[in-house]
Parts: C-alpha cells; sequence; structure tokens
C-alpha cells in the first residue's frame, strides 16, 4: 500500500527530503495563464482521515525532520484543519521540527493574525509563494488574482508573525514587451518584501495555456536565452536586502546561487560572463519545470 498521491506532485526543490503530504488535491486559483501545473486537477480539500492514512503510510519507510503541506495552495483551508494536520504528522514522526506550506499572498490576506500566530506556534515556519513578477500590469494579464500593493501586504503580515518567505519571481514573464519594467518593478517589490529566500525561474511556455496562444498568435514574443540574464541582471543589481539568493531551478539557462548582497558582484559577474559565452547555458530541451 502507497501514499494516495494525485499525480503530478510538486514540491519546492528544497523539499526533496520531507515528508510530503497532500491536504489539499490542485490549486484554488488555478487561473495564472502561465501555469499548467494543476489545470488537469479539480481542487478538493482532503479528509483528515486520508491525511492521516498517507502519514501512517509514509512513517514505514520514511523520516524527516522537515514536512510540506502540499498541493497548489494549501493554506487556503481552515486553519484548525491545519492545525489538527500539523499535530497528526507530529505524533506519526515526532521528529519534525519544521512546517512549511505553498500559499498565495490572498491565502495570506484572509488569515487573521491570530491564525498566523497559531500556525507558527504548531510549527509552521515557511510559506512558499509565487510572486512571479512586481508591475502590476503582467500580474493582471498574466491573472494572478493579485496586486503588488496586496503582495506587500500579504508577505508582511506573514513576517510580522515570524513566519519566514520563500519568494519565487519569473523571468521572462513580460515578454521581450515589458521586460524591463518586469525587471526593476520585481525589484521594487522584493525591496519592501524582504523575504529571507528569493529565488528565480525562467518562463517555458506550457502547452495548452492561455500564455501558450498568446505566444502562437504573435501576441506576446519571449525572450532569448541571454535576454532572460539580463532582465534577471537588472533585478538583482537593484536588489537592496539580506536574502538568500537561488536561480538554480530546472528551468534557469545558467546555475546561480549565494547570499545577497554579498555576493552580488560575482554573480552579476557569471552573469555577464554567459552573456558574453551564451555556449555555457543550458539548451532548452534540457531544461524543466
Amino acid at each position: 500500500m502507497i501514499p494516495v498521491y494525485d499525480f503530478p506532485l510538486f514540491r519546492p526543490p528544497s523539499e526533496a527530503n520531507s515528508i510530503i503530504v497532500q491536504a489539499t488535491f490542485g490549486c484554488s486559483h488555478n487561473k495564472c495563464t502561465f501555469c499548467g501545473m494543476y489545470k488537469m486537477k479539480r481542487f478538493r480539500v482532503r479528509s483528515l482521515k486520508d491525511i492521516g492514512n498517507d502519514l501512517k503510510i509514509l512513517r514505514n519507510f520514511h523520516s524527516s525532520r522537515k514536512l510540506f503541506i502540499a498541493d497548489g495552495n494549501a493554506l487556503c483551508i481552515e486553519t484548525e484543519r491545519l492545525i489538527e494536520i500539523i499535530r497528526t504528522a507530529r505524533s506519526i514522526f515526532p521528529e519534525i521540527e519544521r512546517v512549511s506550506i505553498y500559499a498565495t499572498p490572498m491565502d495570506i490576506l484572509e488569515k487573521s493574525t491570530d491564525e498566523l500566530e497559531s500556525l507558527r506556534e504548531e510549527g509552521l515556519e515557511l510559506i512558499y509563494t509565487g510572486l512571479e513578477s512586481g508591475d502590476d500590469e503582467i500580474l493582471q494579464q498574466t491573472k494572478k488574482g493579485c496586486s503588488s500593493r496586496e503582495m506587500i501586504e500579504a508577505c508582511k503580515k506573514a513576517t510580522d508573525t515570524g513566519i519566514d518567505l520563500s519568494i519565487t519571481a519569473i523571468t521572462g514573464l513580460g515578454g521581450k514587451e515589458k521586460s524591463r519594467q518586469h525587471a526593476k518593478n520585481t525589484a521594487r517589490v522584493l525591496n519592501k518584501i524582504k523575504p529571507k529566500y528569493t529565488a528565480f525561474l525562467s518562463l517555458i511556455p506550457v502547452e495548452g495555456t492561455p500564455l501558450y496562444y498568446r505566444i502562437k498568435k504573435g501576441l506576446f514574443t519571449p525572450l532569448s536565452q541571454t535576454d532572460h540574464l539580463k532582465e534577471l541582471r537588472l533585478t538583482v543589481e537593484d536588489l537592496n536586502f539580506k536574502t538568500i539568493f537561488r536561480a538554480n531551478h530546472a528551468s534557469n539557462y545558467l546555475p546561480l546561487r549565494g547570499d545577497l548582497p554579498d555576493d552580488r558582484e560575482e554573480i552579476l559577474k557569471l552573469i555577464d560572463y554567459a552573456i558574453s559565452h551564451p555556449e555555457v547555458l543550458k539548451p532548452d530541451y534540457l531544461r524543466a519545470l
């Protein structure tokens, strides 16, 4: 008997060795024009009984100090249910020290400060959320479901309760038409959020998504390999807070990692070298989401 995972199962790269349990199937928003991750799933919240059964099965062959609660934005479910899930997991895996979860900014805003503090007390230490872009025009165009102001408000609400944030942005999301404004406004919003972890992915158009059809119709011009790096450079040079920086996702043409601001100059040198020597970049057929 195996856990009842509803595939595909997505998790952040840093949660590779975590205990992963699906509190929900799919994403309650599921409207982003660039995302195909959960288009094949009908969103639903799972029963505590099924979640508990999965955890008991996992106990037979897995151990970790980290618990990751999936699917796409599991923070959207009721706080009391989340607390019960965490407590159930701890009763089966007493070694758990850190709990993390996916969330949209609107999920965070819909929780009261007291609810977030209660979750933090139960062990929720890290929320992964997608900024994607700090540009309001791009956020509206991609149907992200919130504005840059709401992004900042949500993230501040979480960090004020002691919960760390891992924020992702996507290079190329504005296409050639809006590359510079995407880069500059993303840096602007990140500087206000100041997340502990800042990660960049590179856009991969997914067949079947609205963005994919915009590209086919000539309404959106994807960036070239080096254009992705030039855009990332514009953002990195503007970031002015202390963060753990990652751009080593499978979608990235050039794997980069470091701590900002300490490693900024080295990161910019690597980007400049790759722009001048594109032969070192990962070919498109090796990129993945």
